[in-house]
């Protein structure tokens, strides 16, 4: 059963529009009815409706605006235009938004049903074509993946209008910055890449998430092959404004063997982590790249985690994954240095018995190879060290009965203003001194231990809900956003927005 919202301020009319049409006939079910726009807006942000019937002349927002809101993050739920105003400036407008129908009032209840049923009949070919889009997608992985014998893949190639052989064929795995993408979806992405003007063919595929298989069949050799890969990079972005990260095959004329090339240039993707977005590298590129490992002193850096020196703990990190990174390094070698500070790090859980608490071992390492770059994989680090050193503060029973009173305080009412003089008058002490032995005992000021406990229950909402970035600053008790930015940027190395993008680890 489609579901159906029903927009309008005048609730006489809105009674009628639910009273003149037999819904359940239809197979529709009315599941909101709002007064205005902005009402509208957020009842479908809280649970979407597939056919929308609005008016256009409304408080707080209007249809049309409703329409346009709607229509930047749901291009496929379908619009019924309804006004008292027989204006051709309104028409225009929605026929333009793609509106399946504009209805004047007073509604006819047979052009109601006939719109409805439009409604319906658009969203099935929807999905009907995107079914279709999924199996072929489906089907051209498994072509990719290897998954079809040599006569398959010959008939595969020619029903799908791919050429056997070229004179000359390269394929490139193009990876989007989805965090660039703007107004853009994949599929402008797509369209760009596609209508390069080339000697022979464009084939341009969405491989999911945020992949593209760009393959080129010439009738002769490209010249400069490479730099011809980094002008289309460039253009992308100036253009798009969208950035991206190309992996490059070697020249290939038989496409009977795309699937191995494929595997090849998907293979060089992880060098994503070292060179980042805005480069384009192929085999020879990456042929040279060093494998000298890089030295870890595990000594020390054991000393400033259990010392809870929390400061010279990241800038460790800093320079071992940033600073000392050498351009040329082959990824392995990064690998290997991530995996074994992540194993350092499990034994400091287990020597400490914290192996309960937090990510376990392989959720880290999950994290590392889902990594997209260098400073994903320093915060993975950096909150897994604050994590650790807020469990060791947490877990030192030699604290004072105040401080061990404080800190509980802060645990639970967070959210409150809190400051260390307050809390001396509560207690009955000096607030210098207060101050002193609180940072003696719990290594850090009694405002940083505030708002690492702000941070820490700020994390695990950013990770775990949809909540806005501005309503976590407040639930967990900052008043100013930007100062929460700051503050928490210095706990985790990320800015709380950037940590939502990284959810995966």
């Amino acid at each position: 059963m489609r579901k159906v919202m029903l927009v309008e301020d005048e609730d006489f009319i809105l009674q009628g529009l639910e009273n003149i049409i037999d819904w359940e006939e239809l197979d529709l079910s009315i599941i909101h009815k709002a007064h205005n726009g902005q009402e509208a807006l957020n009842m479908q942000e809280e649970e979407r409706a597939d056919i929308i019937v609005t008016d256009v002349c409304m408080p707080l927002m209007d249809g049309l605006q409703l329409l346009e809101k709607v229509r930047e993050t749901d291009p496929e739920a379908r619009f019924i235009i309804l006004t008292g105003y027989n204006e051709f400036e309104y028409a225009r407008a929605a026929i333009r938004m793609d509106v399946e129908d504009y209805i004047l009032k007073p509604i006819d209840e047979e052009e109601l049903i006939k719109a409805l049923k439009n409604c319906v009949l658009r969203l099935q070919k929807i999905e009907a074509q995107r079914t279709e889009q999924i199996d072929e997608k489906v089907e051209f992985l498994h072509f990719l993946e290897g998954g079809m014998d040599g006569d398959a893949r010959r008939r595969y190639l020619e029903e799908n209008g791919i050429r056997l052989s070229a004179k000359s064929a390269s394929a490139a795995v193009v990876r989007v910055d989805l965090a660039t993408l703007g107004e853009y979806r994949i599929t402008e992405v797509l369209r760009y890449l596609g209508a390069r003007k080339v000697d022979g063919d464009v084939t341009v595929r969405h491989l999911g998430g945020n992949d593209i298989l760009l393959l080129l069949c010439l009738n002769e050799k490209l010249p400069q092959r490479m730099e011809w890969f980094w002008n289309l990079q460039n253009e992308l972005e100036i253009d798009l404004g969208v950035r991206t990260f190309f992996t490059v095959s070697e020249e290939f004329t038989q496409l009977e063997g795309l699937p191995e090339v494929y595997r090849t240039v998907q293979k060089m993707q992880r060098y994503l982590l070292i060179d980042g977005y805005g480069s384009c590298v192929d085999e020879a590129h990456l042929k040279n790249r060093t494998s000298e490992d890089a030295v870890i002193d595990r000594e020390k850096f054991v000393r400033l985690v259990v010392s809870k020196d929390i400061g010279a703990a990241r800038q460790y990190v800093e320079d071992l994954f940033i600073n000392n990174m050498k351009k040329d390094a082959s990824v392995d070698v990064l690998y290997q240095i991530a995996v074994r500070i992540a194993l350092i790090l499990q034994e400091i859980r287990s020597e400490y018995n914290l192996t309960g608490e937090g990510r376990g071992l392989s959720d880290v390492i999950d994290g590392i190879y889902q990594a997209e770059d260098l400073f994903s994989v320093k915060a993975l680090f950096l909150s897994e060290i604050t994590d650790i050193i807020s469990w060791l503060n947490t877990e030192n029973a030699q604290y004072t009965p105040v401080v061990r009173q404080i800190m509980a305080e802060v645990k639970k009412n967070f959210r409150n203003d809190m400051n260390l003089k307050t809390l001396a008058y509560k207690y009955h002490m000096n607030t210098s001194y207060l101050g002193q032995i609180f940072q003696k005992e719990v290594g850090c000021p009694f405002s940083q231990y505030l708002n690492n406990v702000r941070n820490d229950v700020a994390k695990r909402l950013i990770l775990t809900t949809n909540m806005r970035i501005n309503d976590v600053a407040k639930e967990v008790g900052y008043s100013d956003t930007s100062y929460f930015y700051r503050k928490f940027k210095q706990s985790y190395g990320v800015s709380p927005a950037a940590m939502r993008e990284m959810k995966q680890y």
